[in-house]
């Protein structure tokens, strides 16, 4: 196998603009109020306006505060999401089409409320959002999104014309949004969240969580005790409520390089296009700009050549930005719901007091923040005007053409997996840096050799449902094609809804 070179260095600038911050693992059985599975941008926020409700708190992480999706998004600010007014307006009304614009739109000014109050340096800046297209074929489109936008009181333009260095035939521009570093941001909202009863547990993976008065969160460090719990883990790590059935992962690519000031674009950016759109925008970095070019998306394990998401998205950012050299290269992957609305609310409805925040399709920024705005409301007993629309036990459309092809693609890997490569494919066939599905003495295994020549053998089925994974090249991971959970070549996990490792293989 020839394996191209790859751009920049395998991190999330995010990540690596930060410091290491070090929270203790869980070493002994407590009680608060609240305790909050995941660490990211849903559960710090929701931890936040809780403690200051005057709730005890508990944030467990199964790795580092705000390293999960949260530190590998785009972290756009934003309620213009693509294209999603003109379809909601003909799906389910103005009104409900006008509260989604409204809630996005609140927890822009939320996070804004936040960074001001907590005296916040993580580069938040006001700027514009564009939704873009080159092709005159798209015009019309671009137009009737914003007329619906502006019908609901949205800051929506119409443009022909944009900062980009490059002609654009029409654009949707929405004003006074925003953009931020979303670590900056989580870690400092972070470091106000322990005393006074209230923790931060990082390295602590949950396994599950027991409702009952109180509720049990078991973990692989010790158990916790709640009387609520919020499950802020991307896909529910809990499979009650089925919502790797209601949703499904898709996997997108960014790359980050710096850009000389001049030819630095104001504003944020999203091309139409189902795989190849671009999403661009910049950020301060010492004194320079890094631009961040993002794109590529697919369903999670569903094309074979994912290592050339980095490479388009590099030529993308030389021939259109004059980028020299690409810094920075990291992937990331949310649950797209088969409505485009967040799943946010009570797990089941049986559920008294264990609630749930996914299906943020790509716009988790603001979802985010709206999730754990409404979840403290819940908790809290306070009236919220969305409530209802992101209602996590609302009827979801299972019968829709998108959700049965999702549905089917997932019992088509299930089965025919377990045969593909079967008795064709041995270690030999594995070379340096790559993974691959091999039969040894009959029985398939996920291989993969390191550079060094050393061979790591790991179970190829995901330990969440059964799937069997596959290897990912860019990022030099093993992938469940059904529901997103990610491995290390070791087999460690990177990603759930898993929360057991593949099983190791010694041979």
């Amino acid at each position: 196998m020839n394996v191209l070179p790859l751009p920049g260095q395998p991190v999330s600038y995010w990540i690596d603009s930060t410091l290491k911050i070090d929270y203790p693992s869980l070493s002994e059985n407590i009680s608060v109020d609240v305790a909050i599975v995941g660490g990211g941008i849903v559960g710090i926020t929701a931890a936040t306006l809780l403690k200051r409700a005057g709730k005890t708190v508990a944030v467990i992480e199964a790795d580092r505060i705000a390293s999960g999706v949260t530190g590998h998004t785009t972290a756009k600010l934003t309620s213009l999401h693509e294209l999603i007014y003109s379809q909601l307006i003909d799906k389910m009304g103005e009104e409900k089409a006008r509260a989604y614009g409204e809630s996005n739109q609140t927890a822009i000014e939320q996070v804004a409320r936040f960074v001001k109050e907590e005296n916040i340096d993580c580069d938040f800046s006001r700027t514009s959002a564009y939704t873009f297209s080159e092709s005159e074929s798209n015009v019309e489109t671009l137009e009737a999104e914003y007329k619906a936008a502006a019908s609901l009181g949205l800051p929506a333009h119409f443009v022909r014309h944009s900062p980009l260095p490059f002609p654009i035939a029409g654009a949707v521009r929405f004003d006074n949004q925003a953009q931020f570093h979303p670590r900056k941001y989580i870690l400092s909202l972070a470091d106000k969240i322990p005393g006074n009863g209230s923790y931060i547990f990082e390295n602590t993976r949950v396994k599950t969580v027991e409702e009952g008065e109180p509720c049990s969160v078991v973990t692989e460090c010790g158990n916790l005790t709640a009387k609520d719990v919020i499950v802020a883990t991307n896909l529910p790590i809990l499979d009650q409520g089925l919502y790797f059935a209601k949703a499904h992962p898709k996997r997108s690519y960014l790359v980050g390089g710096f850009i000389e000031p001049e030819k630095a674009p104001e504003g944020m950016y999203i091309s139409l296009g189902e795989r190849h759109y671009r999403s661009i925008r910049t950020t301060p970095h010492n004194g320079q700009t890094l631009l961040i070019v993002g794109g590529e998306g697919h369903k999670t394990a569903s094309v074979d050549d994912e290592e050339q998401g980095y490479s388009r998205l590099e030529e993308f950012a030389r021939q259109r930005f004059g980028i020299e050299e690409i810094q920075y290269r990291w992937s990331s992957q949310d649950f797209v719901s088969f409505d485009k609305l967040p799943y946010i609310g009570k797990l089941t409805p049986a559920s008294n007091h264990t609630y749930v925040a996914t299906g943020f399709s790509l716009w988790g920024m603001s979802k985010g923040t709206l999730s754990g705005m409404l979840l403290s409301d819940l908790i809290l007993g306070r009236p919220n005007p969305w409530a209802e629309l992101y209602d996590s036990t609302r009827a979801t459309p299972f019968v829709s053409g998108q959700s049965v092809k999702n549905n089917f693609d997932v019992a088509t890997r299930w089965i025919g997996d377990r045969f593909k490569g079967l008795d064709k494919t041995s270690l030999q066939d594995v070379a340096p840096g790559e993974g691959k599905l091999v039969t040894i003495e009959g029985e398939k295994v996920a291989a993969y050799r390191d550079e060094q020549g050393e061979v790591h053998l790991n179970s190829p089925i995901c330990p969440h449902l059964g799937c069997v994974v596959d290897w990912h090249d860019g990022d030099k991971t093993w992938e469940c094609p059904c529901h997103g959970s990610r491995f290390t070549c070791d087999g460690d996990i990177v990603q759930g809804p898993a929360v057991k490792k593949l099983g190791a293989i010694e041979v």
